[in-house]
This record gives C-alpha cells, structure tokens and sequence, in this order.
C-alpha cells in the first residue's frame, strides 16, 4: 500500500512539474512604445524608420524649394528603392513623411497608385452610367511641382574570425531623400541619415 501511494504521490509531483513548465512557457505580450528605442539586434526597426521620418520630414519642410514658395507646393511620391538585403517596406517611411507634411501644410500631394482608380471611375461616369450633371470635369486634377523620391542602403561587417568570447557584427543604414522639380528635371534639395548599429553575440549562448 505504502509502495502504490508513493507512486501516486511522484505521479502527480511530475503532473505538477509539468503544468509549471507549461505556464512558464506561455507566450506572453506587452505593449510597446513605438516613438521610443527597442532593438533586438542590428536589424532595421521602427525606432529607425521614426528617426529617418524625423529627420528628413524636418529638412524637407525648411529646404528653400518648400519653405520659400507663397503656396504648399505639389509633390508626387515616386517611392524609396530598397537597396538592403533585408524586406523592408519603405513605403512606411514614405507614408509617414507625407502624413507629417500634410499635417503641417507644409507640402500637397497627388497620389500616384490612385491615378489609375481615377481613370477607371471618369471612365465609368462618362460611360453613361451618371447623370451629366453629376459628372466630374474631366482635366481639372492638380499637377505635381516636385517629385520625392529615395533610397534606403545598408552595408553590413563581421569581425574576422579568432578566439574570443564574443562575436560582433557591425551594421550601417543610410536613407537618402531627393526632391527633383518636374518641370526642369533639377535635383533642387536632397538630404541624408546614417545610422550604425553594433551587435555583440556570445559565442557559447544557452
């Protein structure tokens, strides 16, 4: 009897063990602040993606072809070519620098991905299928001033191989922003940011 209650007892020790290791393995979750720094490693992240908009928003809005014109001019933005060997969605960093200069007034803007939804639904009214007198005027959309475009590099370095206690990885992003006027076709501002970031891994990790 002694023998059957002492496995019994080890039998729900070991349950017991089990459900601990289950809870501490739950996933959990917490909320982050996305306008302050979080770097897990020399990858790029949204801290980054907020100093570049920050950075290159505020040149952009003190740049003479901007801060000097008597009305907001108009920009179309052409997109940020992804010259990294990571995925990167650089339209993030373009959304958001249009946002900040819509805000401010500082700076109009047509979309380029609508024209195209534009034309479909001008189609569409002329078509028949709206009344005349509800009709949009065709050749009355704004022109753009300037065309905002960019690119996102980065280069990334290993420390040569020796003996050591830790390994290191060195990272660098540079964004650059271009504002080309489109009537003359001249590079009238640009501006850059650079960022560099060190990762330091232990070689024997657990």
């Amino acid at each position: 009897m002694t023998d059957h209650r002492t496995g019994a007892v080890q039998r729900l020790a070991v349950v017991a063990l089990l459900a601990l290791s289950l809870a501490g393995c739950a996933a959990t979750t917490r909320q982050l602040d996305t306008e302050g720094t979080t770097n897990y490693d020399d990858t790029y992240g949204f801290s980054d993606k907020n100093e570049i908009v920050d950075v290159l928003t505020e040149s952009l809005a003190a740049s003479r072809p901007v801060a000097s014109a008597s009305a907001a001019p108009i920009a179309v933005i052409y997109g940020v070519a992804n010259r990294t060997s990571e995925h990167i969605d650089t339209s993030g960093i373009t959304d958001d620098i249009r946002n900040a200069l819509l805000r401010s007034g500082d700076l109009r803007f047509v979309s380029r991905p609508q024209r195209d939804n534009l034309t479909l639904e001008a189609d569409y009214q002329y078509a028949g299928f709206v009344a005349p007198e509800q009709r949009v005027a065709e050749g009355r959309q704004v022109g753009a001033d300037y065309i905002v475009s960019g690119t996102l590099r980065s280069i990334s370095k290993r420390q040569p191989s020796q003996w050591r206690l830790n390994k290191k990885r060195y990272t660098y992003y540079s964004m650059t922003l271009e504002l080309t006027d489109l009537e003359s076709g001249e590079l009238v501002w640009a501006d850059s940011v650079e960022l560099a970031r060190e990762l330091s891994q232990p070689i024997l990790r657990w």
